[in-house]
């Protein structure tokens, strides 16, 4: 399996450390102010991320990036940092085992927008799936 273009892979990855995210936050998020908490892990972020660009040599000077790259990834960034601070502020107030499966309806969204939005094809399995990843979090939370 060739690791660099194995999308299977990173997926997975990103599953596992997105599971040890809700686990370190709840501990983390404890006896803080959930804003404060969030603003930690993005500094911890940009570190990590800096890290790696610089250790794999993947600086580009800015004015290579095309103007609707740096729109698009200044919206995901605004995207993600609310969904960050509101992912904090409910794993302050309530259960990881309640918070994360609502947070996971985020994958049934990102099918749904990127269909109306992307124009990916909606297939019987992915439909399938995201209805199946929505009902799972219902009965996660609610019973």
């Amino acid at each position: 399996m060739n690791l660099q273009s194995n999308w299977i892979a990173y997926a997975l990855a990103s599953a596992f450390f997105a599971a040890l995210t809700a686990i370190f936050g709840k501990l983390g998020v404890t006896g803080l102010n959930s804003d404060l908490a969030t603003f930690i892990r993005t500094i911890v972020i940009l570190g990590v991320c800096c890290l790696i660009i610089s250790l794999r040599g993947e600086w580009q000077y800015p004015d290579t990036i095309s103007t609707r790259s740096w729109l698009f990834l200044i919206l995901s960034g605004i995207a993600t940092g609310l969904s960050w601070l509101c992912y904090y502020r409910a794993l302050q107030l309530g259960p990881v085992s309640k918070v994360a499966p609502i947070d996971k309806l985020s994958v049934a969204l990102a099918i749904l927008l990127a269909v109306i939005f992307l124009g990916e094809k909606l297939t019987w399995a992915t439909a399938l799936g995201a209805g199946l990843i929505v009902a799972g979090s219902v009965v996660l939370v609610l019973f």
